[in-house]
């Protein structure tokens, strides 16, 4: 079974008037393979998390993009021997395009469109030992810094974007993932159990 761990927590802040963003990133090892969801803005952050993990950059295997706003992505390029995917496609760094079967190649981990936030945005669904059917749901939930994190389904529903894009579609994407998951990893802000 897979395993599952938060490198680093994501954040979206304010210091003296400037706006400081990254995303969660998720590690998760199964049959092998190295894998991450989004890779963040914060590159030395990034790599001490790898470190820790006795992980090098060449290390990593595939990284899954939840999508493509920068505090998400920025650093794809250090992941040279990863294939990138995101809702529909696997990327490579030689240029080719392949439409992937809704699952990381070789796993049984699932990548589920949960637009709303973005139209291509995506979630990722993992079936652990530990927490059941975790959501490494990106944007589809997140919260600023210093705001009170919700954890009850009707909360969650309605929950403000200012970022989204369609937010009738992220409230039906919401649905789907508050059906599904057992523990929910938002794109910025603590990881929270569903009761």
């Amino acid at each position: 079974m897979p395993t599952l761990k938060i490198l680093f927590e994501g954040y979206s802040k304010e210091i003296n008037g400037e706006q400081y963003a990254s995303s969660q990133v998720v590690f998760i090892r199964d049959h092998n393979l190295n894998i991450l969801v989004d890779v963040g803005g914060n590159r030395e952050l990034l790599i001490e998390s790898l470190k820790k993990e006795k992980l090098n950059p060449s290390d990593i295997n595939y990284v899954v993009l939840t999508h493509t706003h920068l505090d998400h992505c920025l650093l794809n390029g250090i992941f040279e021997n990863a294939q990138i995917l995101d809702d529909t496609y696997i990327w490579s760094f030689d240029g080719k395009i392949v439409e992937h079967n809704k699952k990381i190649p070789g796993t049984d981990i699932e990548i589920m469109a949960t637009p709303g936030h973005c139209q291509s945005h995506c979630s990722v669904l993992v079936k652990t030992e530990e927490y059941g059917r975790v959501v490494v749901a990106g944007d589809l939930f997140w919260w600023a810094d210093g705001e009170k994190q919700l954890t009850d389904k009707e909360s969650l529903l309605k929950l403000a974007d200012a970022y989204s894009i369609d937010i009738e579609a992220q409230y039906q994407s919401r649905e789907k993932i508050l059906k599904i998951a057992d523990y929910i990893i938002p794109g910025h802000g603590k990881a929270f159990k569903i009761e």
